[in-house]
């Protein structure tokens, strides 16, 4: 009877270990996509705008991603993989959580040290209709957002693929039956029967 409740909560925490990883891996996904998108797609074709279009439209956008929604991707890709980081934290996979948590969390200082303050000093220029010398206040902005946002993106992405790889490993151990892959030497419910 034991041992069967010791299966049971060990399927249970299997199963909400496969959880945390999975959900650390969509938001995870989700983050990466957007930064790439921006790095491919957003900020090549705002290049091409009018200084004070170009104003208008970061400073809209940057409004837009002040939102629930975002935020809650954005973190929840930082707590959900510190979480699963901390689940799996005894079994084969956890190299690859950690290296994930430590990619994301490279992102999530760099939004907060130099992509948060840039957007904050955009919207502080106020109307672009009314700036005095838009290309300035371009100039102080652009190069240094974009530089930084391809790192977010390459490092959101990196993050990604140690998640996916976390997975598949996680996914490995759970159908080979070997549950935190534990040795049948540590193992105490193997008794005299494991190899020694």
């Amino acid at each position: 009877m034991s041992r069967n409740v010791a299966t049971v909560r060990k399927s249970r925490s299997a199963g909400l270990d496969g959880f945390f990883l999975g959900a650390a891996a969509l938001a995870m996904g989700l983050i990466a996509g957007t930064f790439y998108i921006f790095a491919c797609g957003v900020m090549p074709g705002l290049a091409r705008s009018s200084d004070r279009a170009y104003i208008e439209v970061m400073q809209n956008i940057n409004a837009a991603f002040e939102n629930v929604v975002f935020f809650a991707s954005f973190m929840g890709a930082l707590l959900l993989t510190a979480v699963a980081a901390w689940l799996l934290r005894r079994t084969p996979v956890r190299w690859w959580v950690l290296a994930a948590l430590l990619a994301y969390f490279a992102v999530f200082v760099i939004t907060v040290a130099v992509n948060v303050p840039l957007n904050d000093k955009l919207m502080d220029a106020g109307d672009p209709a009314k700036i005095a010398d838009p290309g300035e206040v371009r100039a102080d902005f652009e190069d240094v957002w974009v530089a930084w946002n391809v790192v977010r993106a390459v490092l959101s992405t990196l993050a990604l693929g140690l998640l996916v790889r976390a997975l598949v490993l996680f996914g490995r151990v759970r159908r080979d039956g070997a549950g935190a892959a534990q040795s049948a030497y540590l193992d105490p419910t193997a008794g005299s029967s494991a190899s020694r």
